[in-house]
């Protein structure tokens, strides 16, 4: 049967393909991005086939206001939300790097998109589930809410609080039908890191760091999703899965 699945950050990376696969699997998307333009040329490009089963929002998923009306407008188009990817994240600018060098006004914008956005997700379409008994949450954290990235300090803070707002969730509603996991890849072949690739000394460097020495795919990263939010991951929850080709492992 078809499901509503409401994915933010959709309009690039990860969030393109979390989106293209749950419509590929016969469900409906609703994709959230902060930057409308990008928004309608990745439904042009990714998501033509599949008019009538997406529908394109922009929103600041920092904002209170935007997270309640985008959450509103799925639930009057399809009247159900069975499905939240929280997927929009930022790493911060050159500005946040090292703890002592971190401008203020970017750690508070990385923790605001990073943290609060799904702080506001989750808040908002709990009430939703709560009422239909029913739902699923996934987070999309990283391996640097595991082990923290050097010279990423605010972003390696807001994933750790993602892993933990994860757990709270799940403790808090395990026994009202939902259920809350984060995923945290290592590194994925996305916008963020692509310019790495592209240089050969980063590359050997990045590799020689993933005892798989290959990145991840984005499509990886869509599996995983599909599989967390799938009748085979009925006894999840809580968990915060790592896909990093053992990067964590060593």
């Amino acid at each position: 049967m078809s499901r509503v699945a409401v994915v933010t950050g959709a309009a690039s990376g990860n969030g393109t393909a979390i989106a293209s696969r749950f419509l590929a699997d016969g469900n409906r998307v609703v994709a959230v991005d902060i930057n409308a333009g990008n928004l309608e040329k990745t439904r042009e490009e990714h998501w033509s086939k599949w008019k009538d089963q997406v529908l394109c929002l922009a929103a600041d998923v920092s904002s209170e206001n935007d997270t309640k009306q985008f959450i509103d407008t799925t639930l009057s188009r399809w009247n159900a939300i069975d499905i939240l990817v929280n997927n929009a994240g930022i790493t911060g600018d050159e500005t946040a790097m090292e703890l002592h060098t971190t401008d203020i006004r970017e750690f508070d914008k990385v923790m605001a998109v990073n943290v609060r956005g799904i702080f506001l997700g989750c808040k908002f379409v709990l009430p939703h589930m709560l009422e239909r008994g029913a739902g699923i949450i996934v987070n999309i954290a990283s391996v640097a809410g595991l082990v923290a990235f050097p010279g990423r300090a605010a972003y390696s803070i807001s994933k750790g609080a993602v892993t933990q707002l994860t757990r709270s969730v799940a403790i808090d509603y395990a026994d009202k039908g939902i259920r809350c996991n984060a995923l945290c890849p290592g590194f994925i072949d996305t916008p963020l890191i692509h310019w790495r690739l592209e240089q050969p000394e980063l590359r050997s460097r990045l590799l020689a760091s993933i005892p798989q020495n290959t990145v991840g795919e984005v499509s990886d990263v869509a599996g995983a999703v599909a599989f967390l939010a799938g009748p085979d991951a009925r006894y999840f929850s809580g968990s915060c899965l790592v896909m990093d080709g053992a990067y964590t492992a060593l």
